[in-house]
């Protein structure tokens, strides 16, 4: 009995040529909208130093989710839980010769320590996309712009899905104007943000434990019910410019119940939702951050941006019957090797195809029977076999098997490579 088989760390994944399609299908979107928007792309270091978060990131995250370890010299460090601030920190050390508006995306592996469940792992790939330098309604309008834009490109209506949005800071003013202490302010957020996962009860009890009284509860929830967006001038002027852009505003909805938990969100906040309610949580989340690059050392250089991951929008493409229909890839052609006597002039054959840019598999047995070289390609979906035997060598000829409609005809090699080209 052999020893038991090592099963990957729980919350990874084993991405098969399959799940590899969808993933590279997902990146050419990101990569073709984030393009077409003018983002150029970029990646940072998938280790920090743990202080890039400290206070900066939601503290769930940091205390619960956050992958540690010490390098030799016992600094602590991290498997990055997002991008935003590895951005910041690019940015700012180059904050005087970066020219502004800092616009760049990218699409990478994260890490965070989490009960992985239906659409969520331990280890996920997101798209971050960011603008760093102007603070202005018109650039949050933008991401929103760009949030919608992807809903579009991956086939999903504004029936199915719905971008829930706010303004913070209108909301911590909100509170503080009911007399919420100042360091009250962001337990009461957090609070807020985690509304939707309980009951009425423990919401009012969250809000009792940070000693509310009645009326502030009341005025809170009178406050959280509002559907009036104007009254945040800030927001007003984001919508404005939403209208702009043509069917962004169909994805929009105001919800003074977004706050997000990242303590570096100042304005805008926002988070996509599965409006048929079976996905349970957000899809992805965003918001204006104008302080991140100042408080990890830098200049202030305002900044909004968003981070959609791959494993959400998979389980919402399937729940919709939206995902593509996809293949690994596959060589064009099956150089198959007739005996070993031909072996190399199938390679040499193999070797001219490639030449040609024609995706060329070489079979590496020498011995194989014909047929099993033939299943194998049909199992693999490669939809040309070549064949080479004696009387093909003897003419300076080669056979050519169309194995999806298992016709074949023999022909010198230049016209085989026109024809695979397409041209012959």
């Amino acid at each position: 009995m052999g020893s038991q088989l090592i099963q990957p760390v729980k919350g990874t994944r084993d991405f098969y040529p399959q799940d590899l399609a969808f993933r590279n299908w997902l990146y050419r979107k990101v990569k073709e909208i984030s393009e077409r928007f003018g983002y150029q792309e970029y990646d940072g270091p998938e280790i920090e130093y743990l202080d890039l978060y400290a206070g900066k990131t939601s503290r769930e995250i940091l205390s619960e989710q956050v992958f540690t370890l010490k390098d030799r010299d016992g600094r602590e460090l991290a498997l990055r839980p997002e991008l935003t601030p590895t951005f910041a920190r690019m940015v700012a050390q180059k904050a005087a010769e970066l020219p502004k508006p800092v616009r760049w995306f990218s699409f990478g592996r994260f890490w965070r320590y989490e009960q992985p469940q239906r659409g969520r792992g331990r280890e996920a790939f997101q798209w971050e996309i960011n603008i760093l330098g102007p603070e202005t309604t018109e650039a949050d309008a933008e991401i929103l712009a760009i949030a919608a834009a992807y809903f579009k490109e991956l086939n999903l209506t504004p029936d199915e899905v719905v971008i829930r949005v706010s303004d913070r800071e209108f909301i911590q003013n909100e509170l503080k104007s009911f007399g919420i202490p100042e360091e009250k302010i962001m337990p009461v957020l957090r609070i807020i943000d985690r509304k939707g996962k309980m009951s009425d009860d423990k919401f009012l009890d969250g809000l009792h434990a940070e000693e509310l009284n009645i009326n502030q509860i009341d005025s809170l929830n009178k406050l959280l019910q509002a559907k009036d967006y104007q009254k945040s001038p800030w927001l007003t002027q984001v919508f404005e410019s939403l209208k702009l852009y043509g069917g962004v505003l169909d994805y929009i909805q105001f919800d003074p119940l977004i706050v997000r938990g990242f303590d570096y969100y100042t304005r805008t906040v926002f988070e996509a939702w599965d409006k048929s309610g079976k996905f349970g949580r957000a899809i992805f989340g965003g918001g204006r951050y104008d302080n991140l690059t100042a408080q990890i050392g830098g200049v202030r250089i305002p900044g909004v941006g968003m981070a959609p991951g791959d494993m959400p929008i998979q389980v919402l493409l399937e729940q919709y019957g939206k995902m593509p229909s996809l293949k690994p890839f596959t060589a064009t052609v099956l150089v198959t090797v007739f005996s070993a006597d031909f072996y190399p002039n199938s390679l040499e054959t193999a070797e001219w195809l490639r030449q040609e840019n024609i995706p060329t598999e070489l079979w590496v047995e020498k011995s194989a029977k014909l047929e099993k070289q033939l299943k194998y390609a049909d199992q693999q979906k490669i939809p040309f076999a070549v064949i080479i035997g004696p009387d093909e060598a003897a003419k300076g000829m080669v056979t050519l098997k169309n194995l999806v409609t298992n016709s074949q005809e023999s022909l010198p090699l230049n016209k085989a490579i026109a024809h695979l080209h397409g041209q012959g």
